[in-house]
C-alpha cells in the first residue's frame, strides 16, 4: 500500500515532470572508436667524438574518438614515451568538432595545425616512411606544430579539381628573450597552453588537387601574429610571419610496376628584429640579427605493388633530403644537410619495419660553432591501429 501511495503521488505531483523525461528516452547514435599507433626500435650514432647505441623504449599514443552526433564529435591524442628512464606524457591534440555543412567544420580546443602538410597528416611513425622527422620540425624547428584556439575548415568539388581550405585563430607563439635562455634568444615556442599578450595568431592553408583521380596537391599556408613578447615587455610588438609551400604526389605507375609516391615541403620564418643581451667578460652586451629562418625536405618512395612475388609486393624503398638554416648572428646559428635512405617492409597496410640510413652535416648550432657529421642507422617497427 505504501509503495503504491508514493507511486501515485509521483503520478499527480511530478507526472509532467517525468513524462517529459521519458519521452527523450531516444535510440543513440553516439559511437566511440580508440585508435592510435606505437614504435620502437634500435638506433646507432656516430659523430665522430661521440657514438651512441641504444634500443628505444616503445611510445604509444592513443587516440580517442568519439561521436555525439551526426554533426558533433571530439578527438584527442595521448602520447607515452620513454625518455631515459622516465616516462613522459603528453597531450598532442585534444578538440570538439561540430559539422557545419558539407563544405564547412569548426573545432575548439588545441589541434594540429596546417601549417603544410607534415605535422598534420605524415608525422604519425606508421605513416612517416622513415624513422624520424625532416629537419626544421621538433623542438628546434620552426614549423607550428600544434596550438589552442579556434578553426574552420572544409573543402569544395569544382567539378573535377577539389579545393580544402582551413583558417583559423590560436594563441600566438612566444618570443624566447634571452632572459632565462640567452643561447635561444630570438626562437618563437608555438605551443602555449595560455597568451602571455593580447595579440592572436591568424593562420590558414588553400590546397588545391587538379586532377579528378586526386593524385596530386599543391598547398599554400601563411601563419602571422603582431605580437610575439610579453605584454608590456620590450618584446611585445616583436611580429612574425610564416609561410610554406607544399606538394604532394601519389599515384600507381603502370609503366613502373608500383606506387611512386613524392613529398616536398618548404617553409619560411620571419621574426622582426629585435635586440637581445649576452654577457661577455662580464659585461652586458647588446645584438641584433636579420631574424629569418627556412627548412625544406623533398622525399621519394617506390613500392613495387605490381609484382608476381608477395614479399616484392611488401618492400618500399625511401629516399629523403632536408635543410635547416637558422639565422646567421643568432646564438643558435645553424647551416643543415641531411640525407636519408630506407628500407621497408610492410607487415600488413598498417604495419612496418623501417630500416634506414642517414648523414647529417651541421655547421653550427646549439653545440658548437664548428662542423659537425653525424651518421645514424635506425632499425624501426610502428604499428597503427
Amino acid at each position: 500500500m505504501k509503495k503504491l501511495l508514493v507511486l501515485l503521488t509521483a503520478v499527480v505531483f511530478g507526472g509532467q515532470m517525468y513524462g517529459q523525461t521519458y519521452n527523450t528516452f531516444e535510440p543513440s547514435n553516439t559511437q566511440f572508436m580508440l585508435r592510435g599507433y606505437g614504435h620502437t626500435g634500435f638506433e646507432y650514432m656516430d659523430s665522430g667524438d661521440e657514438t651512441e647505441s641504444t634500443f628505444l623504449g616503445l611510445a604509444y599514443a592513443p587516440i580517442f574518438l568519439y561521436k555525439h552526433s551526426d554533426r558533433l564529435m571530439f578527438e584527442a591524442e595521448l602520447e607515452f614515451v620513454l625518455e631515459g628512464n622516465q616516462l613522459e606524457t603528453g597531450l598532442e591534440y585534444a578538440d570538439v568538432m561540430y559539422v557545419l555543412n558539407k563544405n564547412m567544420t569548426v573545432r575548439a580546443g588545441k589541434f594540429l595545425l596546417p601549417f603544410g602538410t607534415f605535422m598534420e597528416r605524415l608525422h604519425p611513425a606508421w605513416i612517416n616512411r622513415l624513422p624520424n622527422a625532416p629537419l626544421g620540425y621538433g623542438h628546434d624547428g620552426i614549423a607550428p606544430s600544434s596550438g589552442i584556439g579556434v578553426e574552420l575548415r572544409g573543402a569544395f568539388d569544382l567539378g573535377g579539381p577539389t579545393l580544402n581550405y582551413s583558417v583559423y585563430a590560436t594563441n600566438g607563439p612566444r618570443l624566447n628573450d634571452g632572459s632565462d635562455e640567452p643561447e635561444e634568444a630570438g626562437i618563437l615556442r608555438f605551443e602555449n597552453y595560455e597568451d602571455t599578450n593580447l595579440a592572436k595568431a591568424y593562420g590558414g592553408r588553400l590546397g588545391i588537387l587538379p586532377f579528378s583521380d586526386s593524385s596530386t596537391e599543391i598547398g599554400f599556408s601563411a601563419y602571422s601574429t603582431s605580437d610575439t613578447g610579453e605584454q608590456d615587455s620590450e618584446y611585445e610588438d616583436v611580429g612574425a610571419f610564416l609561410f610554406a609551400l607544399d606538394f604532394s604526389f601519389v599515384k600507381q605507375i603502370s609503366g613502373l610496376g608500383g606506387v611512386v609516391d613524392v613529398k616536398a615541403q618548404y617553409n619560411n620564418s620571419n621574426v622582426d628584429t629585435a635586440t637581445y643581451f649576452e654577457l661577455e667578460d662580464d659585461i652586458l652586451e647588446e645584438y641584433s640579427f636579420d631574424n629569418q629562418s627556412n627548412s625544406f625536405y623533398g622525399q621519394l618512395s617506390y613500392r613495387p605493388t605490381m609484382a608476381s612475388s608477395d614479399f616484392v609486393k611488401k618492400l618500399e624503398f625511401v629516399g629523403r633530403y632536408s635543410d635547416f638554416n637558422a639565422p646567421e648572428g643568432a646564438e643558435w646559428e645553424e647551416k643543415s644537410v641531411q640525407y636519408a635512405f630506407g628500407l621497408n617492409y610492410w607487415l600488413s597496410w598498417r604495419s612496418v619495419i623501417k630500416l634506414s640510413y642517414q648523414t647529417t652535416e651541421t655547421e653550427g648550432g646549439h653545440d658548437g660553432d664548428g662542423l659537425t657529421n653525424t651518421d645514424g642507422l635506425f632499425v624501426h617497427w610502428a604499428i597503427g591501429f
